[in-house]
């Protein structure tokens, strides 16, 4: 497919919305400039993102920070044991007085949709997310209605208490484009941060800086970003290399190439390029790939984490010769 490259126009007044997004969930999350853009990213590249880590240090604020700085509608669903698939997707009743079927939808038909502490619920209510994370839709009652465009779950679980909780499965963490860890923050950064608590919520004085067709403008560009057949064969190179690695007994999927180019169109654009760079996907590979993998059982008994595959095969993967071929008449083949 060919289309037409973004202009050198579009491309800053992308860049410059992208930092103020970013600009505006700094104001809550303090120190964590990296973890802000990555999470910018998921949503320019149309993924969904898992935030794993500790209780208290900002997963749930993050998205909020988010999901309040663009414009859109919000849904939030507290995952509990008793959680039921029609709490999620929404139900069909029966109105008596109108004899006629009414669905009410739920908290997923939104544009941004919090699911805290996804790993409480069990597999059944997480399944309820897969057809909407992988397909956009929700089929309900055996009807199938649209969600929303621009579609993000941002999902959080805490990995250490382990009790009343539910490992999401293979399938499920595959839909997720990125895992991240908010981590503890700087001395001065905490500090920073009582500062701004002592008063007031911050998150009460952010306002959106990003409306709902801005943002699906960004996508549609985000997605016209050129990547040369090089960066393509580098990506899938990487792939390949973890389902031969001996230290993972489970490797990438091919979605999992997929949404690791898509998260590096997103990057480039953010930095005002029409193209993709081998960084892109370098800066990329842990955040998109280590949640999908397993360790082997060597890999286990040797204390050798995911993360440390990753980064080996990244070291030792050839990076490709060119990064980009010419584009004539700015157009580039998809």
């Amino acid at each position: 497919m060919v289309h037409a490259l973004p202009t050198p126009a579009e491309l800053d007044d992308l860049a410059e919305t992208a930092a103020a997004v970013c600009a505006s969930m700094e104001t809550v999350i303090s120190g964590r400039s990296e973890l802000v853009r990555l999470t910018v990213a998921v949503l320019l590249a149309e993924g969904h993102l898992l935030l794993e880590d500790v209780p208290g240090v900002g997963k749930t604020t993050l998205a909020k920070s988010l999901a309040r700085s663009v414009d859109c509608s919000v849904g939030r669903i507290q995952f509990t044991p008793d959680l039921l698939p029609s709490d999620v997707t929404g139900v069909t009743i029966y109105r008596q007085l109108q004899h006629e079927f009414e669905f009410r939808p739920g908290p997923v038909f939104a544009n941004i949709v919090i699911a805290d502490e996804i790993n409480r619920a069990s597999p059944k209510t997480q399944s309820a997310l897969l057809e909407c994370m992988q397909e956009y839709q929700a089929t309900i009652d055996g009807t199938t209605y649209q969600l929303p465009r621009p579609f993000l779950v941002v999902a959080t679980q805490n990995p250490i208490e382990m009790e009343g909780t539910y490992a999401l499965p293979e399938a499920q963490r595959d839909r997720f484009m990125a895992r991240l860890s908010v981590g503890y923050p700087g001395a001065a950064s905490e500090v920073e941060m009582l500062d701004r608590q002592e008063i007031s919520d911050p998150l009460a004085a952010v306002h959106p800086v990003a409306t709902v067709a801005k943002v699906t403008e960004m996508i549609d560009l985000t997605r016209r970003l050129y990547a040369a057949p090089g960066v393509k064969q580098y990506v899938v190179a990487l792939a390949e290399a973890t389902r031969t690695d001996p230290m993972l007994r489970l490797g990438a999927s091919p979605r999992a190439s997929i949404q690791l180019l898509r998260a590096a169109k997103a990057l480039a654009a953010m930095s005002g390029r029409d193209h993709v760079l081998p960084d892109d996907i370098q800066d990329l590979a842990v955040p998109v790939l280590a949640h999908r993998l397993l360790p082997s059982t060597d890999a286990r008994l040797a204390g050798h984490s995911v993360t440390e595959s990753i980064t080996a095969i990244v070291a030792r993967t050839r990076l490709p010769i060119s990064n980009r071929a010419a584009a004539p008449d700015r157009r580039a083949t998809g």
